[in-house]
């Protein structure tokens, strides 16, 4: 496994890679890594030639200071997982390598940044684009692989590719379960014990309304339901829960639609933020 922390040597690997037509997967991280992290990796690799993994805590996503700061950073073990993983390539680039001017870009979402999490955090998804364009720019892989737990910014990723036309192919892989159902994340490291088994209710809420959705008279009994569960829970304070169209976004306005549904929803417990969603289909 070769590690680069400059982009100069990363891009001269990547240009022969190019030249004798050896396909290339990447999957962006911010560290901490999980078995989530690491099926993106072996999904990478069955279907690439080499793997490349960045590991990067941007700024620009962070629309919480403090955020920002409790993000677990574990280098040395996210590099040892990455090796028993057999990943080709990492690169762990420092702030200024990435940004040595200050990007100013803003980027058109056509709304699909105004709801959900775009809407509890403001200037998240343009400082996503703005890395994972970056990110694409360096590595220029043929395939990027994205864990569907982050729904919203998988679809708004996707839109971003097809607006600038760029190149790459984008994968989504399933959200990787703890044995409680917890959807895992990097975030999962500041919870403790009492906490991850409070959690676990979330994916539990989400399951019933999946394997039971007929029962459900409408979209508002499904949400109310929901919401009525988890509040009843002391600790657990929901910021929302949505059911979206899983295209575009937009709300659903009947469980009996034809359309793909996606329930999504994002929980504080002890001061962390988690997010979780199930696809909703009668």
């Amino acid at each position: 496994m070769e590690i680069f922390e400059h982009i100069a040597p990363l891009q001269e690997k990547i240009k022969d890679y190019r030249n004798r037509d050896i396909s290339i997967g990447f999957v962006p991280t911010m560290g901490a890594l999980h078995a989530g992290h690491l099926s993106l990796v072996k999904c990478s690799k069955k279907q690439n030639d080499i793997t490349v993994v960045s590991i990067f805590v941007n700024p620009d996503q962070f629309n919480d200071k403090d955020d920002f700061i409790n993000y677990p950073k574990t280098l040395d073990t996210d590099l040892q997982m990455l090796r028993q993983v057999s990943c080709d390539n990492v690169f762990i680039p420092g702030e200024k390598e990435i940004y040595p001017e200050p990007d100013n870009r803003t980027f058109n979402f056509n709304g699909l940044d105004t709801i959900m999490e775009g809407k509890f955090r403001p200037g998240h998804f343009n400082g996503v684009a703005k890395i994972v364009v970056r990110l694409f720019d360096i590595v220029k892989p043929h395939r990027s692989y994205f864990g569907y737990k982050d729904f919203q910014q998988l679809v708004i990723i996707r839109h971003v590719i097809n607006q600038l036309k760029i190149p790459v192919e984008i994968v989504s892989c399933p959200i990787i379960r703890e044995e409680n159902g917890l959807a895992m994340s990097s975030r999962n490291l500041r919870l403790n014990k009492a906490e991850r088994t409070l959690a676990s209710n979330i994916s539990k809420v989400l399951f019933h309304v999946r394997d039971h959705c007929h029962q459900f008279a409408s979209v508002g009994a499904v949400k109310e339901y929901v919401l009525h569960q988890l509040s009843d829970i002391h600790h657990i304070e929901v910021e929302y829960f949505d059911i979206v169209d899983e295209k575009d976004l937009q709300p659903a306005t009947s469980l009996r639609s034809p359309a793909g549904k996606v329930g999504c929803i994002a929980a504080w417990i002890g001061g962390v933020r988690l997010i979780d969603n199930v696809n909703i289909n009668l």
